[in-house]
Parts: structure tokens; C-alpha cells; sequence
């Protein structure tokens, strides 16, 4: 295996990251689901992001693979990443959501045309940031990575394809009745005019309804996370 003398690596030892969010929020949420990654084996990650001109020499010449989202994950909760303010990185996945997701530590490929996955490090925060395709140049550098793996296995833990619908319209219809519709009539019971629930009792309906859709902006129910256990995805965890 040929490496380049000027990037310096990190081991890292198998273990279990978090990642996504559960907060659906249209202001405060984030990339969803919410998920457990465990990576079984033990890699080495390069401690600062690499340029594509070494990257694709590296890539060519030895056993060296762009790294995933997930083993970047699992590597910075550890402390062992850096780069300079301002940066960008590429990652190895591409795909605008975690559903789907295979979660033993391999790249995850959406369907379709699908963004590329970088981190954008500002005040030494690095923050995750799609592009997709046509949206602008893309990232100079790459974060890589070389794995102790023969392979990835055939049946890895997956999580659902796509997220419960019906769970999701439940949840909002119940969220429109208790935070819009009831307290619209409630209001209007104690402080209209007599009569007028009877005449304008579809317009406090869809008053209650916008008011409940709108509250989505600031505030939802928080999300199941899922959980890697017996090689399947549960929202338990199993210990």
C-alpha cells in the first residue's frame, strides 16, 4: 500500500454513533430519522480533509476510499477530525435523507439525482450541507479513509425505506384539533356574538386548522429514533 507522507491518520475503533435528528420542525428540525450507526470494524481516517488531486492519486495507488458520513460521524464524536475555518469536505454518501439507510458505517446512495453530502466547518462547528448537481462548484477536498473490511455484509441493518405517513397525518390531525380547532371554538363560545358559532362554525374550523398546520413552523412532536439491534432497526433499544 503506497500513502502519501503528508496526510496524517487517525485510528479509530469500532463503536456506535448517533446521527440525524428527530425534531421535524420546519424551523428548528433537521435531517431525519434520527438513527443509530454501529461500525464493527476498526479503521483509519485522515485527521484533516485531503485534495482531490492527492485523494484520486491515493485512491489509484492503494486501498485509500472516499470516507462515509457515518464513519465521519463516528470518528469526530471522538475528537480525532480537524480542518481549516471555512472549509469544505466531501463525503462518500449521497442522498438527501437517512431513510433507507444501511447503518453499519457504508456510504449511503439515495435514488434517483441525488446531492452530494459535504460538512462546512465554521467557528469550528462543522455543519452538514447538501448540493446537488448543477448547484454551484463542488468541494476541493475529500476526508478519506482506510477500512480493516473484507466486505460489507449482504443484510445490514437498514432502516425503512420511508418514514410512516399515516403515523405522520394522525399526529397532525390530532395537533390541528387540540391547538387549532377546539380552542378557536372555545374562544368563540366565551367571547362572540350569540349565533355565531352556529353561522361561522366552518370558518373557525379551517382558522383552527391553519393555526394548527402553522405551529409545524416552531414546534412538532419529537420523532422515534431507531436503534441498531439483533442486525435489524427498532425504535427500542435492545441491550
Amino acid at each position: 500500500m503506497i500513502l502519501s507522507s503528508s496526510v496524517d491518520w487517525a485510528d479509530v475503533e469500532p463503536g456506535s454513533v448517533l446521527m440525524g435528528s428527530d425534531n421535524r420542525s420546519v424551523l428548528f428540525g433537521g435531517v431525519g430519522p434520527k438513527h443509530e450507526v454501529v461500525i464493527k470494524y476498526p479503521f483509519r481516517i485522515s485527521i484533516r480533509p485531503v485534495s482531490l488531486e492527492e485523494a484520486d492519486r491515493m485512491i489509484e495507488s492503494s486501498e485509500v476510499e472516499i470516507a462515509s458520513e457515518s464513519e465521519w460521524e463516528l470518528a469526530h464524536s471522538r475528537g480525532l477530525l480537524f480542518a481549516e475555518e471555512g472549509s469544505t469536505e466531501a463525503l462518500a454518501d449521497t442522498a438527501q435523507d437517512y431513510w433507507g439507510k444501511a447503518c453499519d458505517g457504508r456510504p449511503h446512495r439515495g435514488r434517483g439525482q441525488t446531492p452530494d453530502v459535504l460538512r462546512v466547518w465554521l467557528k469550528g462547528n462543522p455543519s452538514r450541507r447538501l448540493q446537488f448537481p448543477g448547484q454551484g462548484s463542488s468541494s476541493s477536498k475529500v476526508r478519506l479513509v482506510i477500512r480493516d473490511l473484507s466486505g460489507w455484509a449482504e443484510e445490514p441493518p437498514r432502516e425503512p425505506s420511508s418514514r410512516n405517513s399515516l403515523r405522520i397525518l394522525k399526529e397532525e390531525v390530532v395537533i390541528c384539533l387540540l391547538f387549532g380547532v377546539i380552542p378557536s371554538f372555545v374562544w368563540a363560545f366565551f367571547n362572540a356574538s350569540e349565533g355565531y358559532i352556529r353561522e361561522a362554525w366552518l370558518n373557525l374550523v379551517f382558522g383552527g386548522v391553519f393555526i394548527g398546520t402553522l405551529s409545524q413552523l416552531f414546534w412538532r412532536p419529537r420523532q422515534p429514533t431507531w436503534f441498531v439491534g439483533s442486525g435489524m432497526m427498532s425504535t427500542n433499544r435492545v441491550k
